[in-house]
């Protein structure tokens, strides 16, 4: 699957987050609180996250992941949370550094390392698929 940037992969990681699936879709108002932006930048990731097909999202209205978008962010946010789980319960980094430097690293990991690290981490009792 072709990579989308940092913030478009946060984008997509905050809609998984608050819920959104293929049916169920979430506000823009919530991905902007959820990410700290403002709703004009929702909008304006959500136009490019439309155009690599990724999410839908009627005039203004709300926004529902497309089935690539989902699988999309439905990994980052496992990359998310193993490595929060690892930095956190394996390492003994506090929640919240645990958290935003999971954030950094969910982005740059390869698929291969990433899988490597998956199969550690479960071995660990870290975290349950």
């Amino acid at each position: 699957m072709e990579k989308v940037s940092m913030s478009h992969e946060d984008y997509l990681e905050a809609i998984i987050m608050l819920g959104g699936t293929t049916e169920s879709p979430v506000r823009s108002v919530d991905v902007a609180k959820q990410e700290g932006v403002s709703k004009a930048s929702v909008n304006k990731a959500v136009g490019l996250l439309k155009e690599k097909g990724l999410v839908e999202q009627p005039y203004y209205g709300d926004i529902t992941l497309t089935e690539k978008g989902y699988e999309y962010g439905q990994a980052i946010y496992k990359r998310h949370r193993y490595l929060t789980a690892f930095l956190a319960k394996a390492l003994g980094i506090p929640e919240d550094t645990a958290e935003e430097e999971a954030c950094l690293m969910e982005h740059a990991i390869s698929d291969a390392s990433f899988e490597k690290w998956v199969a550690y981490i479960e071995k660990l009792g870290l975290v349950e698929g």
